[in-house]
């Protein structure tokens, strides 16, 4: 997908306040069965097709909104992740502006998991999709 430049620009400059990892540091943090909560903040049609396994829905327009119903502990760890990892490093940006202190946007998306070969859940039965 071919973006604008200045949703890159923003993108850019978000990715300069937040911290990213990749999709086999997530991958070895599930493996070691730590606790952390993996949200997808893609849309809603998108996680129902298929999404990460063990990732729960978020969606990026009503992320900020219900955040702090979904997630009240400001210092809980979170890992976002979207279809490139461009999404997601805005949500990460928001939630840092909103006071949250250890949240990681996984660069590459689900794009970069599904290259990888890493397990994929397919329709919202499966997932944990998070309705408020």
């Amino acid at each position: 997908m071919k973006h604008n430049p200045g949703f890159l620009a923003l993108v850019e400059r978000a990715k300069r306040n937040i911290k990213e990892c990749t999709a086999a540091d997530v991958k070895a943090r599930l493996d070691r069965k730590e606790s952390f909560h993996f949200i997808d903040v893609r849309e809603d049609n998108e996680f129902a097709k298929d999404h990460a396994k063990g990732a729960r829905h978020l969606g990026r327009g009503i992320l900020e909104r219900d955040i702090e119903t979904v997630i009240p502990d400001k210092q809980a760890e979170i890992v976002l992740y979207c279809g490139g990892g461009y999404r997601s490093a805005l949500a990460a940006d928001s939630l840092r502006q909103m006071g949250y202190t250890s949240v990681v946007s996984m660069d590459g998306g689900i794009r970069a998991w599904r290259e990888a070969g890493y397990p994929i859940e397919q329709g919202e039965e499966q997932g944990k999709r998070i309705v408020l």
